[in-house]
């Protein structure tokens, strides 16, 4: 008798069934949603770990792009000529501005493409969407780039240089920057589940790309016809001009500006798809 109670209780029990996921449902940004308090929860672990063992602690969201300014100004504008365009702004805030956007890219695509291989005891022993895992690296770098825009108000204040009223439009492009980091580590932490040879990749991709944007070089400076249509396939010409137009007053976006939207949302959709295909492997591999 007992151990037909048994039975029927576990007959009774409720059991979790995944099932392969249908049209827009494939890329899992309804199952994100339902995780959110997982997501909250990685997101501010990896917060936590970025400056729990770290000397200096939050400063180092500030010397980052200090030091970094400080270099270009002098190697960049003072030896090598570069300016900051044709309206006069002070070379060390036009930097900044660039540094602003890109470091929150870099930040994000160096945490992000490596987090899957890094969560491998967490992948291994329970179910929840593995899109939780890059998404929570991106948001965990919001941080530092919070602390480095202070700095910019502070430089901007000391260099007696205004934002303009685009600055509400500030938002759309911080967006647009994590939209691209997302889309790109969802491809790379993908890929470094099942080639171990990303993880030399993710450094020099961060180098390259760096110098394919115009942080330390105005967009003006981008010749014009094909040339300008290659630069605006890179999703964050688009971020740093923007960047500059919404607290600088520079260059406004023109249609070169939707290019590069139009490839932000190509990588993140594409990046997706293809995390969401191989997630299913994850857990063998890693």
């Amino acid at each position: 008798m007992t151990t037909d109670v048994q039975t029927a209780h576990a007959a009774e029990a409720p059991q979790l069934v995944i099932e392969p996921t249908k049209g827009w449902a494939k890329l899992g940004l309804r199952e994100l949603w339902q995780y959110r308090e997982l997501l909250y929860f990685l997101t501010w672990r990896n917060i936590l770990v970025r400056y729990k063992q770290a000397v200096l602690g939050v400063l180092w969201a500030v010397l980052n792009p200090v030091i970094t300014m400080v270099v270009f100004t002098l190697v960049f504008n003072r030896l090598l000529g570069v300016g900051s365009g044709s309206d006069g702004v002070p070379y060390a805030v036009f930097t900044f501005t660039g540094l602003l956007p890109w470091n929150l890219f870099a930040g994000s695509l160096s945490s992000a493409g490596s987090s899957v291989v890094g969560s491998a005891n967490l992948i291994t022993r329970v179910y929840f969407p593995r899109l939780v895992i890059p998404s929570s690296a991106v948001l965990g770098t919001l941080p530092d780039f919070l602390i480095a825009f202070v700095v910019l108000v502070v430089l901007m204040g000391v260099y007696q240089v205004a934002p303009t009223w685009h600055v509400v439009f500030l938002p759309f492009f911080v967006l647009l920057a994590l939209t691209a980091a997302l889309g790109a580590s969802l491809w790379l932490s993908a890929l470094y589940v099942l080639y171990r040879d990303v993880q030399y990749i993710i450094p020099f991709l961060v180098q390259l790309w760096f110098f394919l944007t115009p942080v330390f070089y105005p967009t003006s400076n981008i010749p014009s016809g094909w040339p300008s249509v290659v630069y605006n396939l890179n999703p964050m010409t688009g971020v740093v001009g923007g960047f500059r137009w919404a607290l600088l007053g520079q260059q406004p976006p023109g249609s070169m500006f939707w290019l590069s939207v139009a490839m932000t949302l190509v990588v993140f959709i594409g990046g997706l798809y293809y995390f969401r295909r191989m997630e299913r492997v994850f857990a063998d591999v890693v």
